[in-house]
């Protein structure tokens, strides 16, 4: 598969997981019962494993080993931090006031990967 294409698949799923866990999160916050339904908690591991998928790709298709781009080792220690301030965001917070930090820790971690992304740099301020 063409790197544009896998990079458009794995841009477009970022979006996706930026929206369903800002949603998910909110729905946290306010006790709402939407958040068990089947759908939210299917949708976004589907979607995470084609944004996942992709990622794969663009690193095989383009040559791309994280050990010798620095940003793409970040991204990756980024995106476990994600996972892991996501699920105590979500599923794991003790309470509601640990969760909602969690999940806007999580969120702090979602901008500063896609600012990694987007600049290529381990710093993005520093471009």
């Amino acid at each position: 598969m063409q790197y544009t294409l896998l990079k458009l698949i794995h841009v477009g799923t970022v979006y996706i997981t930026f929206g369903l866990f800002l949603t998910r999160g909110i729905w946290m916050l306010l006790d709402s019962p939407r958040l068990q339904d089947r759908w939210v908690k299917v949708v976004p591991h589907l979607n995470d494993t084609l944004l996942l998928t992709a990622a794969i790709g663009m690193l095989v298709t383009g040559g791309l080993n994280p050990f010798f781009h620095p940003w793409l080792l970040v991204k990756i220690g980024g995106l476990l931090l994600y996972i892991y301030l996501g699920t105590m965001a979500l599923k794991r917070g003790r309470t509601k006031l640990q969760r909602a930090g969690y999940f806007v820790a999580a969120l702090a971690t979602i901008g500063y990967i896609i600012a990694v992304a987007v600049t290529k740099q381990v710093i993005p301020g520093l471009i």
